[in-house]
């Protein structure tokens, strides 16, 4: 790939991450001071950033806590930023989630909770109910990653092993109102979706939850089987009306960011969805199609023009190789439009980091596998072991960016065509 192209690619990705700025996000959402104690809790790969963006933009006294992922903590004045494993659970997330259950016990009808919830905060925040341990939740989270599952439903069955999750933080919180702000990172910008809403009150029931980990043939132990059979199948608690929740930052809001950016550059752009989700190497063998088509035919956009689209792919697990959703996805496309030309791409995980290596994602174009081959690799060999790291690695196209600050999920951008 050339480097203006290149350069391109990476212009409209940090166009998108710059989108969910957490100061530009939260401008403006903020709620109304209240006549007592405002507490700052908040969870995911950005919640050191928004929690630094609160004491930006707050002008009253507060407190607070959150929790972020390693390597992902930001400087706090009045905020604890805490951190701990993702995406399977340690012990520094049971002390997390300790410290977020205190920081809300206690509180008054007119103190106010502001939660500020990002992706990867279902795992930052284990809680496992009487009778399981963290191990447990460690079996769980490993099951659920090498299932293929999308992340709806992980955190759909996540919300029966946790005493936070599905609302019950809120729950906690009682009669503290609480105000919510969520940087969205699924498709469809469900609220409870997004780090399985602890403050959210949305939890399916059990018999549900039972039915979509038979559906998947996800093999559970048989404590959590055991814990699962015994919960009660009832609904929800009343919601208390005076709680709010917002989303403020979504791949829709950055996909249209990016879009903007490649028109001001001269170059088309077509969003094809921001909630796509399916496993990642078919969603790859989708988009090569499409690229295609508009190489060949110019419909529906005439090139130059950038296909852009976002949500979140699922890799199920066959080896233990290293590598993301998007850097297989990417392994994938390189092998749709080998030899194809003009054509080049780039996917890429907006909070930086694609799965639990070091990159962001991976570039691509129509030499992308042939230069595996020369530099020893076999491309699909490669992706038949889920090893788009090493095959990535050793033609030097992995896209580094280290810890953005947000997480609006996957970003794609495909790019036909020679740039004006």
């Amino acid at each position: 790939m050339n480097n203006s192209n290149r350069a391109f690619l990476t212009h409209l990705f940090d166009c998108a991450v710059a989108a969910a700025d957490p100061v530009k996000a939260l401008q403006g959402r903020l709620p109304e001071q209240p006549k007592g104690r405002t507490v700052v809790i908040g969870a995911g790969k950005g919640a050191a950033q928004l929690a630094q963006a609160f004491e930006t933009l707050w002008n009253g006294p507060f407190s607070g806590v959150v929790v972020t992922r390693y390597g992902y903590g930001a400087r706090c004045e009045t905020i604890e930023v805490l951190e701990a494993a993702h995406p399977v659970p340690d012990a520094a997330g049971l002390a997390a989630a300790k410290a977020l259950k205190s920081a809300v016990s206690g509180l008054g009808a007119d103190d106010l909770v502001v939660a500020l919830i990002c992706g990867g905060g279902s795992s930052l925040l284990p809680d496992p109910p009487a009778g399981l341990s963290l191990s447990d939740l460690q079996d769980l989270n490993q099951a659920l990653l090498a299932s293929g599952a999308p992340i709806s439903v992980m955190n759909d069955i996540r919300k029966c092993f946790s005493g936070i999750n599905g609302g019950r933080l809120a729950e906690l919180a009682a009669p503290a109102r609480v105000c919510t702000l969520i940087v969205s990172d699924v498709p469809g910008d469900t609220p409870g979706e997004v780090a399985s809403g602890p403050t959210v009150s949305n939890r399916p029931r059990p018999s549900d939850v039972a039915a979509m980990i038979d559906a998947r043939g996800i093999a559970l132990s048989d404590r959590l089987t055991r814990h699962l059979k015994a919960q009660p199948d009832s609904g929800l608690p009343p919601v208390d009306k005076r709680n709010e929740t917002q989303i403020i930052a979504s791949a829709a809001i950055s996909l249209e960011a990016a879009a903007s950016a490649a028109r001001a550059r001269g170059v088309n752009a077509w969003v094809l969805s921001d909630r796509i989700e399916g496993e990642a190497r078919d969603v790859a063998q989708v988009h090569a199609a499409l690229a295609r088509q508009v190489a060949a035919s110019g419909f529906p956009h005439p090139a130059p023009v950038v296909l852009l689209s976002g949500g979140e792919t699922t890799v199920t697990l066959r080896h233990k190789g290293r590598g993301g959703r998007n850097s297989e996805f990417q392994l994938a496309l390189a092998l749709a439009l080998e030899e194809v030309e003009d054509i080049s791409a780039l996917a890429a995980d907006t909070d930086g980091i694609d799965g639990s290596e070091d990159n962001a994602g991976a570039f691509v174009d129509g030499t992308t596998a042939a230069r595996m081959r020369a530099a020893g690799t076999d491309p699909q060999t490669q992706l038949q072991k889920n090893n788009a790291y090493g095959a990535f690695f050793a033609t030097r196209d992995l896209f580094v960016t280290g810890p953005t600050g947000t997480n609006v999920n996957d970003f794609r951008a495909i790019l036909i065509g020679d740039l004006p």
